[in-house]
């Protein structure tokens, strides 16, 4: 018979770090993909993602930056060990509502290379919550 109710608890007491790890995660991800020499975007498309987190702020929106949301997972079955996962639930993305106006309007070309970096950020911040979240579970479960 499985063990449903110690699956259960162990992802309740795993979420309860997920804000931490989570923000741990994105001050690392921020650092590899954006500051780093092999930086995936120009200081300038850096800028431009920045100034269009404070303008959509501005408009009431949530911006870009931190709105990136994650979650827990269980891909365990009745027949296996305990299997939990990290999966990106809301990846930010810059659309044509939500670009600035006017002379700072971003071609589709430009629109695509940051949201394609929001995108990776995104993921390389569930990658690293996940193995926070695999070496909760080895503490755990040892």
């Amino acid at each position: 018979m499985a063990e449903f109710p110690d699956e259960r608890q162990l992802v309740l007491r795993a979420r309860s770090h997920l804000e931490e790890w989570t923000n741990t995660a994105r001050t690392q991800a921020y650092a590899e993909l954006f500051e780093s020499d092999d930086s995936i975007l120009t200081e300038e498309e850096i800028r431009l993602l920045d100034a269009l987190d404070s303008e959509l702020e501005r408009q009431g929106g949530d911006g870009v930056w931190g709105t990136d949301q994650y979650g827990i997972h269980t891909a365990g079955t009745s027949s296996s060990a305990i299997s939990l996962g990290v999966v990106c639930v809301y990846h930010p993305q810059i659309t044509k509502d939500s670009v600035l106006r006017g002379a700072d309007e971003l071609d589709d070309e430009a629109e695509e290379r940051l949201n394609a970096a929001l995108w990776r950020y995104s993921e390389r911040i569930a990658t690293l919550i996940e193995e926070k979240l695999h070496e909760f579970i080895r503490q755990t479960q040892s």
